[in-house]
């Protein structure tokens, strides 16, 4: 064959799905489940007792991890459920831009420049007033079915 050797730079997730199945009355309150196409977190489940013909069902009431809002659904529990791969990673904040993009350090020393600053009112002030006074911060990204969000700050001492 050939001594080349082939470098593939590529982001993909070797073709992993974003969501996997779950039976739906094995899901439980602060899971995580997929209500119109959306990545939720559980905040209720309640389960019907079977009916004259057969299943029992599941209501759950799940909260949108990315952007907050409330959906609802309501599945056979012998029935599967998507169910998202979600997934938290800790990056070291390097700068905010003027157009509310921050970049990020990786593990690995690279750049991550693609991620927004929160739109949450309380994040978004403790994120920039920290960064004003110059201390070191370490931000936590939430990711599922495709979306990357901050969701967390952690503090870890001012910049040598």
């Amino acid at each position: 064959m050939s001594d080349e050797e082939h470098h593939f730079e590529s982001k993909a997730d070797a073709g992993a799905s974003k969501t996997y199945p779950q039976q739906a009355g094995t899901i439980r309150k602060n899971g995580y489940i997929v209500i119109k196409a959306r990545p939720c977190k559980v905040v209720e489940v309640s389960t019907s007792k079977t009916g004259k013909h057969g299943h029992a069902k599941c209501h759950f009431v799940g909260i949108d991890i990315f952007n907050g809002k409330k959906l609802e659904d309501i599945v056979p529990s012998s029935h599967n459920c998507d169910v998202p791969h979600v997934t938290r990673t800790d990056y070291q904040l390097i700068d905010i831009s003027e157009d509310g993009f921050v970049s990020l350090l990786t593990e690995n020393g690279n750049t991550k420049d693609d991620l927004r600053l929160p739109t949450d009112e309380n994040l978004l002030t403790q994120i920039k007033d920290g960064f004003a006074e110059g201390k070191d911060l370490v931000v936590t990204v939430m990711s599922s079915m495709g979306e990357e969000q901050i969701c967390a700050l952690k503090d870890i001492g001012p910049k040598n």
